[in-house]
């Protein structure tokens, strides 16, 4: 069901700093920043040839990483996002087997503007999983 990793996003304390790490010891591409307010975050994506890798910063208090970042004031992996081809397909799939969609069930638009949803942590080892629809 699931197809390739898509990103690994990285909570951070300070998304500027956090981009010129990577940009500049690392010697990375780094997107430009964007925020998503729907999501309450501001991010960059650290394009690799294989993959990606999403630096988010919170957009205010109430956003959904201030909370990690209140426990982890350094930042640290926050989630993996996986490829779908259907979101709905996958979601219905899922909560069959029991897994928990977070939210109200329903896609929302990620960074990418594509239809995105994120599964309950405790359903799959401890990460949050991030589905994107490709196809």
């Amino acid at each position: 069901m699931i197809g390739r990793l898509n990103h690994v996003a990285i909570a951070v304390p300070d998304l500027a700093a956090a981009a010129r790490i990577y940009a500049g010891v690392l010697g990375a591409r780094v997107s430009a920043p964007q925020s998503l307010p729907a999501h309450g975050v501001r991010v960059v994506f650290v394009e690799l040839p294989n993959t990606k890798i999403e630096l988010m910063e919170p957009l205010g208090a109430d956003s959904p990483i201030a909370a990690f970042l209140a426990r982890n004031a350094a930042g640290g992996i926050h989630h993996v996002c996986y490829e779908v081809d259907d979101i709905i397909a996958a979601r219905d799939r899922l909560r069959r087997e029991g897994a928990r969609v977070l939210g109200d069930g329903e896609p929302k638009i990620g960074a990418h503007d594509r239809p995105v949803l994120f599964l309950h942590p405790k359903d799959f080892c401890g990460t949050l999983v991030e589905l994107e629809q490709v196809g």
